[in-house]
């Protein structure tokens, strides 16, 4: 998996493997992988820099080549989201495949969760690793 993107990235790389490129895009022809992850928070400022990156996919203001695997929203905070950021998060997947990852508290202060929600499961499917690392099923 290749994150390119905002919080929440290097916590799942250090989980699903991968590289975490920050917030540029990986470049194919430098040799970098092509299969890429957007990674944001889900408040309002992380879910309009994921519409913006699409946006740039769409417009091919990113690097040819690259193949998105979909978009990962990292819970900015427990509880609910409110309407209006839900909303957002249905616009987003209208045009990309979005998986949500729950709060998970040890990520908060740069721990390892001990043990890794159920609803990474998809996530696993969807870069076609399973989890690895403390916490990690085995």
């Amino acid at each position: 998996m290749q994150a390119h993107g905002g919080a929440g990235a290097t916590s799942l790389v250090e989980t699903f493997g991968g590289v975490d490129v920050g917030a540029r895009w990986p470049d194919p022809a430098r040799g970098e992988p092509r299969r890429v992850v957007l990674v944001g928070r889900t408040s309002a400022r992380g879910l309009q820099s994921v519409s913006q990156a699409l946006g740039a996919l769409k417009e091919g203001n990113a690097p040819q080549g690259l193949d998105l695997l979909g978009v990962v929203l990292v819970a900015d905070a427990p509880g609910r989201l409110p309407l209006s950021l839900l909303r957002r998060i249905r616009v987003l997947r209208s045009v990309a495949r979005v998986q949500r990852v729950p709060w998970i508290p040890a990520w908060r202060t740069g721990g390892r969760s001990t043990s890794i929600p159920r609803q990474l499961a998809a996530l696993s499917r969807l870069v076609g690793t399973e989890p690895h690392g403390e916490g990690a099923a085995s």
